[in-house]
């Protein structure tokens, strides 16, 4: 068929996507203005009940010690082959059994992991990251560095450059998404999968377009996809709004202690520490719409059944998506979004039995 009746042939279905795209955008554009408003007022309300902390953050210039506790393993960086970048993590157990690796997400780093370190350590070998943009690894400052597709070339050169051909994926958050999609695209690298609060981007596009309450979970979103702006606000009375997301009674870690909550704090402090975890979020409506993709590596998902910020809903849809047999999936009563820390135990006992047979 001559190419120029197939490009007019296809010509009204590529206008109806540019008009789909451009009308997407200018909703979710519409959406980060109202959140703006709304944080802003948020942050300033922050500062007026706390005027000595002012609009800045404070930055930390010595690291809390628990960033430095042995016991949960040994600080190494790595070369990743396909960008050049110099990404941090914390290994133990090497030598021990095959690789478990963990991705953390926002606002978080490898820190997040601590329990499942020491857990795991004895018959793993452990390897919590700094996801680039984070912590000590690597944090190129252009929006285009934190595309999905160099996310996932990212985790493939962790794993081949750890000297692996698979390993067992563990992700929670943002670091949970990146891992749905590793094993949708690296399926040969990934044995197991546990999945912790966070459903694969398709699915959570689905879903979201038919429960519109999932968007105002999902507000803070809308707020990331503007410049700098996010970065000025989530800083205001030293970090108050972070703060209170990661220690609310309720929504957070209440048994988070101040030198933990300074693990976290203390990267995000550093000159530009919040423009690369930002990053990933501006990139996220760049691949809308996708199409729906089948799910197949045997996986763990967990789920709190009073996660803030993703409905219970969702793991029925992830079900959905689902080989028969290949999910195995726990809601976990009472739970919020932070499982990795407010559950670890809970956590690890449905992972040992998740992994025993690859043990035996």
């Amino acid at each position: 068929m001559p190419e120029l009746v197939v490009t007019a042939l296809l010509a009204p279905s590529r206008l109806t996507l540019k008009l789909l795209r451009a009308f997407m955008w200018s909703l979710v554009f519409s959406a980060a203005l109202v959140a703006a408003a709304v944080y802003g007022c948020i942050a300033l309300t922050h500062v007026m009940c706390r005027p000595r902390r002012g609009f800045c953050g404070r930055p930390r210039h010595t690291p809390p010690v628990c960033l430095t506790d042995p016991t949960l393993g040994e600080h190494c960086f790595l070369i990743l082959r396909s960008s050049g970048l110099r990404l941090h993590y914390v290994s133990a157990g090497r030598g021990k059994g095959p690789l478990m690796l963990f991705l953390h997400g926002f606002p978080e780093n490898w820190f997040s992991w601590r329990h499942q370190l020491r857990e795991f350590q004895s018959r793993f070998h452990v390897v919590a990251v700094d996801l680039r943009g984070y912590g000590s690894s690597d944090a190129p400052k252009d929006v285009d560095c934190y595309t999905i597709d160099l996310l996932m070339a990212d985790i493939q050169d962790v794993i081949l450059g750890l000297g692996y051909s698979k390993c067992i994926l563990v992700g929670h958050d943002w670091g949970a998404l990146l891992a749905w999609n590793f094993s949708i695209y690296y399926p040969s690298l990934v044995e197991r999968m546990v999945v912790v609060s966070a459903a694969p981007m398709s699915v959570y596009q689905d879903y979201s377009l038919h429960h519109i309450s999932q968007f105002f979970r999902s507000n803070y979103i809308f707020l990331f996809q503007l410049p700098w702006l996010p970065e000025k606000l989530l800083s205001m009375s030293d970090f108050q709004i972070l703060k209170t997301t990661l220690t609310h009674r309720k929504r957070g870690i209440p048994q988070l202690t101040p030198s933990e909550l300074e693990a976290f704090l203390y990267d995000f402090s550093q000159p530009g520490g919040l423009n690369g975890p930002l990053n990933y979020y501006r990139n996220i409506f760049r691949t809308f719409p996708l199409e729906p993709q089948e799910l197949a590596t045997p996986t763990l998902l967990l789920w709190g059944e009073k996660d803030p910020y993703f409905e219970q809903g969702l793991v029925e849809a992830i079900s959905s998506r689902f080989v028969p047999g290949r999910l195995e999936a726990h809601i976990l009563p009472g739970t919020g979004h932070w499982i990795p820390q407010t559950n670890p135990v809970e956590m690890h006992q449905y992972m040992w039995a998740f992994l025993q047979d690859l043990l035996d």
